[in-house]
């Protein structure tokens, strides 16, 4: 029999280089900045293929596919890159939890990497595509966006693994092939779909942004992009409130009293994204009614991103939840690396800004000046 102190490994004895505080601040905004471009880039993958055969004029249908498809090999280097900060500050502070789940499910976490690449690819060849109605560019698009769709299904799997430590023993020791799933978890599949529906908001948002580019060259393709982009934000931010009920119904009942009052900071951002996500429906329905692109392509994706890092703080919290029988701050031994900590922060900050120039000068979003 194994207690529970024997299924963790040893904490790693290199002390912190930066204050703990400060390590989990980095963890929460890296983080959120890795998810806005996952999502762009799932969202807009997603509504591209629903444009191109649900649209009533196929042919616009089709122009708003390819206009969108060339825009994601782009979205997808920065979801990667933007994912490298936040997994090696999880790595510091939890790599006890996060290296041992990754063992005990070793071939679905490898199979990540081949699906990444495998979906670069194909996302890069329906970008050279010329716009025409062919089956093949369709086929492939389909096929890149299923894969990212497991790759996020495998972090799931992989992230609910590494704060339950009790069934580490219970998978390995039963079979130590390599080839477990955290299917068993029943928070797994609402946490999943918690994120990737946010994605499909997040891709009618991307067809909100192409529509304030074009808003003067192009006006009635810009009112296509904007009433369709528009309602699949306000619809998929509807499902996302109701699947987000479904995953606090699914949590154990200790974690879910931490949003009911248990604890003040996570039920204040619970109230803060909630209300969040309601205004921003009614902002966007309101904006579609009039044709306001500038409320659909200011206000709403504003209030979003608070939404979407009340979200991402509200994780942080409940990870900690989960592994408080296990995880102690107090034994890490921090030594500031103070010749090293404040240019490591300029650089994040100036890389980051550096980031948004690059995409303003790649027109992902195109120039607000075109707007009167």
């Amino acid at each position: 029999m194994f207690m529970q102190t024997d299924l963790i490994p040893a904490l790693d004895p290199n002390p912190l280089p930066a204050p703990y505080w400060l390590i989990k601040v980095l963890l929460v905004v890296t983080f959120f900045l890795h998810i806005l471009a996952m999502n762009l880039l799932m969202g807009g993958g997603v509504v591209a293929l629903v444009c191109k055969w649900r649209t009533k004029d196929r042919a616009e249908g089709n122009r708003i596919f390819f206009d969108v498809v060339k825009k994601l090999p782009v979205l997808l280097p920065a979801t990667v890159t933007l994912g490298i900060a936040p997994l090696l500050f999880v790595q510091v502070l939890y790599g006890q939890y996060f290296y041992t789940s990754s063992i005990v499910m070793a071939w679905p976490w490898f199979l990540v990497l081949v699906f990444l690449i495998l979906a670069y690819y194909g996302f890069y060849y329906v970008s050279f595509q010329s716009a025409k109605p062919r089956g093949r560019a369709w086929g492939t698009m389909l096929f890149s966006v299923i894969l990212t769709l497991l790759i996020g299904f495998m972090y799931t799997n992989n992230l609910t693994l590494a704060e339950s430590p009790l069934r580490w023993t219970e998978k390995y020791f039963a079979n130590d092939s390599g080839w477990h799933l955290n299917l068993s978890e029943p928070t797994l599949i609402p946490r999943y779909l918690h994120f990737m529906i946010a994605a499909v908001a997040m891709g009618g948002l991307l067809l909100v942004f192409m529509a304030l580019a074009n808003w003067k060259r192009d006006v009635v393709y810009a009112r296509q992009l904007f009433h369709f982009g528009g309602k699949a934000f306000s619809y998929g931010t509807m499902a996302q409130i109701l699947v987000g009920l479904w995953f606090l119904a699914s949590l154990p009942h200790e974690m879910q009293m931490l949003f009911m009052g248990g604890n003040l900071l996570a039920t204040i951002l619970l109230l803060a994204g909630t209300i969040g996500g309601v205004a921003s429906i009614f902002l966007m329905s309101d904006a579609l009614r009039k044709e306001n692109i500038r409320a659909g392509a200011f206000y709403v994706p504003a209030i979003t991103a608070v939404v979407i890092l009340c979200m991402t703080w509200m994780r942080d919290i409940l990870w900690d939840a989960y592994l408080k029988p296990y995880f102690h701050p107090e034994q890490f031994v921090v030594q500031t690396q103070w010749a090293v900590l404040p240019l490591f922060l300029v650089l994040f900050v100036s890389g980051v800004g550096f980031w948004l120039y690059m995409l303003k000068k790649y027109g992902l979003f195109g120039s607000v000046k075109t707007v009167q």
